[in-house]
Order: C-alpha cells, then sequence, then structure tokens
C-alpha cells in the first residue's frame, strides 16, 4: 500500500491563498455591488448634467464641482454642518465618558441606568420629533415656561435663526450620548484590574488617577467614540427634515439635507452627486486626520 508523497511548500502555500481568496470571495463581491459600484454610479453622474426625468445626459466633465464652489448655499451648508459638528462632538463625547464613569462607579442600578441612557439611541427620531417640538416650542413649551419661572426671556428655539443650530445641536447631542456610554462601559470594563490597583497602592486617587492610568488605557476606545460620533454629527438629516426644513433662513440647512433638495427636489441629480462626493471626501478626510492624530497621541502615551 503507497502513500502519497506529501505536498511541496509551494504548492501548500499556493492551496492556502486559494482558500483565502474563495472564502473571502462572497464578501468582496457583496462590497462591490452595495458598496463600491454605488459609489462609482454616484461619481459618474456627478460629471454628468442628467435630471431626473430627463432623455439626453451630457458629459459636462468638472462643471458640477465648479457650480458647487460658486454656489452659496452650499457654502452656507458646509458652514452650518461645520458648527454642529463642532457643537455635538465634544458634548457627545464628553458627557458619554463622565456619565459612564458615574455609571461603573455604582454597584446598584447600574444596568437600569445603561438601559435609561440608551433609550435615545432605540428611539425613532420621526417620532420624538413631536417631543422635541413640543419641549422647545416658544409659547407653550416647558423650556419656555421654565426659562419664564427664572425671569428670562422667551427663546424661540426652531424659529429663531440665530437660536435654531443651538436647539439642533443640543437634540444630536441628545441622541448619541446614550451610545457613547455604552461604548465607553465597555472599554471601562476590558481596563486591566491589576493596573488601577497597584495605582491605587502608590496612592493615586480620583482625578491624577484618570488621567495617568485610565485615559491612557481608554485612548483607542475615546478614538473610536470620537470618529463614529463626527461621522454620525456630519450625517445629520432627520432632525433637520422633522423639525426646521433647513429653516429659519437657511440657518439649519445642512449638507445631508442640501443634498436632498438638490437631488430630489430640483431634480438635479448631476449636481446633487458631485455634493455627495464632496460630501463623502469630508468624511474621509476627517476620518483619517482624527485618526493620524489619535494615533500619535495613543503611542506617545
Amino acid at each position: 500500500m503507497t502513500r502519497s508523497a506529501p505536498l511541496s511548500r509551494p504548492a501548500t502555500a499556493r492551496r492556502e491563498a486559494l482558500l483565502g481568496w474563495c472564502l473571502a470571495l462572497p464578501a468582496t463581491l457583496l462590497l462591490a455591488v452595495l458598496v463600491l459600484a454605488p459609489l462609482a454610479v454616484v461619481l459618474g453622474l456627478s460629471l454628468t448634467d442628467y435630471s431626473l426625468g430627463q432623455a439626453d445626459t451630457r458629459f459636462v466633465g468638472g462643471a458640477n464641482y465648479a457650480r458647487l464652489w460658486g454656489d452659496p448655499t452650499i457654502r452656507r451648508a458646509l458652514a452650518n454642518t461645520a458648527t454642529y459638528v463642532g457643537l455635538v462632538v465634544p458634548a457627545a463625547v464628553g458627557l458619554g465618558l463622565g456619565l459612564a464613569l458615574l455609571i461603573q462607579a455604582r454597584r446598584r442600578l447600574r444596568h437600569v441606568y445603561e438601559v435609561v441612557f440608551f433609550l435615545p439611541v432605540t428611539s425613532t427620531f420621526v417620532a420624538m420629533a413631536f417631543v422635541w417640538q413640543y419641549l422647545l416650542h416658544g409659547r407653550i413649551g416647558p423650556i419656555n415656561g421654565w426659562l419664564q419661572q427664572l425671569g428670562l426671556g422667551r427663546v424661540d428655539f426652531l424659529t429663531d435663526p440665530s437660536v435654531a443650530i443651538y436647539a439642533l445641536a443640543a437634540i444630536g447631542a441628545w441622541q448619541l450620548i446614550g451610545f457613547n456610554v455604552i461604548l465607553f462601559l465597555a472599554g471601562l470594563a476590558s481596563l486591566p484590574r491589576d493596573v488601577h490597583d497597584a495605582a491605587a497602592l502608590d496612592g493615586m486617587r480620583g482625578v491624577e488617577r484618570f488621567a495617568r492610568v485610565t485615559w491612557p488605557l481608554l485612548a483607542p476606545t475615546a478614538l473610536f467614540v470620537t470618529v463614529t460620533s463626527c461621522i454620525t454629527a456630519c450625517q445629520v438629516f432627520d432632525s433637520v427634515a422633522a423639525l426646521t426644513r433647513g429653516g429659519p433662513m437657511g440657518s439649519t440647512d445642512v449638507l445631508l439635507y442640501r443634498i436632498y433638495q438638490t437631488a430630489y427636489q430640483q431634480l438635479d441629480i448631476g449636481l446633487g452627486a458631485a455634493l455627495s462626493v464632496v460630501f463623502l471626501a469630508i468624511i474621509v478626510a476627517i476620518s483619517l486626520l482624527q485618526v493620524a492624530i489619535a494615533d500619535r497621541r495613543i503611542h506617545q502615551s
């Protein structure tokens, strides 16, 4: 009875590589069909003058991008989005971390607090919009009632151009805090206990132990939370569509809502696709910048 000769090392490596490609092929095809192909279509449409329902379509090159550069409404949408992100991300990350530290320190009712703070993530904002519209109403809203009881003036949160973007930012932070709390709690739970015990033996307490031990170990989680919060904040749409529709006077007109207006209300698909490409490039640039800066700080710490 003869035994087959063992395969040579190059043949074994080729078989393993082929097996790896076969295993990765379904996911690769799914990624290509669901992500890469739509991106290619959007990029192609951004180079045309296609409008919804139009029979003839011409290749216009970078004309749509030139139109974006000279459009004041696009610049206003960029500024509003930057303001919104600049308000929401620090509040959502900072408050999420603070609440996670407070919840972790509790022995009783910890899971109750986790569920309570996670509820905004599970709720449908279109339904919650009615609640926020009532709370922030300039005349019958309870928040204005409390302000008047404190001797302060009435504030039209959703109809005052100088206030509306800040009201939406507060709602956006409320939506994100619960998710960030859960992420920070998971990060805190994964930290090695012996390091904290050693810090306690060295006499570190409170803020000093957090700054020297907890925060450096939690930096990868904080990086992930910051990047995801920034991406989510850049994608604000539902609160604008449900509460202000870009008003008053364009003060809450953000990039995603401007894409919706351009492509689906003005039916200018080419310009809307160009704006979508710009929006995607901004998201990628912000994410890469945050990862590069935070990664350098993590390695330095």
